[in-house]
């Protein structure tokens, strides 16, 4: 098996992309059997060097996945950098007990990265924060039809397919048309600039601490109405809306053996249990 020397790490800071991408393409792959006998070692012997040489033998499929996103204006060097912090988290995430192949298991690592990098650094004011906008934000562009305004038609469609509503649509195709504006004046007539009408006095400390009270109150009835579900139900509810990645119906029916339209109820059971449970 051939171990990569020190010497041949590609810095990216330190040369042009086009050099980079020559550099790692050079970088051999690594066969299953290589890729489970380095994994030995890095995690049975704590060997760092074993742990590099999955890393290098994988530079390549970061280039490939941060080219997808070189669309939002960012440069693709940026994109590669956090990239390959995401691959090497995912090598230390890494299960080799579950017999996949590190690229399988990286792909989501790589990508998280990178969809982080762009949300926080392609606009001054962030345009996604829940996980429908974060969904539309990487997904719209693709799915609409036509250049301009997203058409009813297809916001409905578009909403369908990513299952959010149509008015998240509607508002993240705005926000992506929609350029940057300056808070300042740029001169005497710039009657639109939030410098022009947003209010200078800070928010009174009084509706600070009411605001502050009222979320917490939603968050301990949210949490309140959910224990009140039973097991299996909880179980549903957390996989199919408390985390990044949702869980399909089809892996719930075949995880408590029942069918896809049985988990189906109990979602909507529970959700509609959870609204009638939670304060207006």
């Amino acid at each position: 098996m051939t171990i990569i020397t020190r010497q041949a790490l590609p810095v990216l800071s330190g040369q042009t992309l086009h050099g980079y991408v020559d550099a790692v393409h050079q970088i051999p792959k690594l066969t299953r059997e290589e890729e489970a006998a380095l994994f030995a070692r890095f995690f049975e012997e704590d060997d760092l060097e074993a742990a590099r040489a999955i890393v290098m033998a994988h530079l390549r499929y970061v280039v490939y996945i941060a080219k997808q996103y070189a669309g939002y204006g960012l440069p693709v060097e940026d994109l590669i950098q956090q990239g390959n912090i995401g691959l090497m988290q995912s090598v230390k995430k890494f299960e080799p007990d579950r017999e996949l192949r590190l690229l399988t298991f990286a792909v989501h690592w790589i990508k998280a990265e990178i969809h982080d990098y762009i949300l926080k650094n392609w606009k001054l004011v962030k345009v996604a924060t829940t996980k429908a906008q974060r969904k539309l934000f990487f997904n719209l562009r693709k799915h609409k039809q036509s250049e301009g305004p997203v058409s009813i038609k297809d916001a409905r469609s578009i909403a369908d397919t990513l299952s959010v509503s149509e008015a998240d649509v509607v508002e993240m195709d705005q926000r992506l048309t929609r350029p940057d504006q300056s808070f300042n004046k740029l001169d005497e007539d710039d009657a639109f600039a939030p410098e022009a009408y947003l209010a200078s006095e800070a928010l009174d400390p009084s509706d600070i601490v009411a605001n502050a009270q009222s979320e917490k109150r939603h968050s301990e009835s949210l949490s309140e109405a959910y224990q009140s579900l039973d097991a299996r139900a909880q179980t549903i509810i957390a996989a199919r809306w408390m985390q990044d990645e949702k869980q399909s119906l089809k892996s719930l029916a075949s995880q408590f053996g029942v069918s896809i339209e049985r988990v189906r109820q109990i979602e909507a059971q529970a959700l509609t249990k959870l609204r009638k449970l939670m304060p207006n």
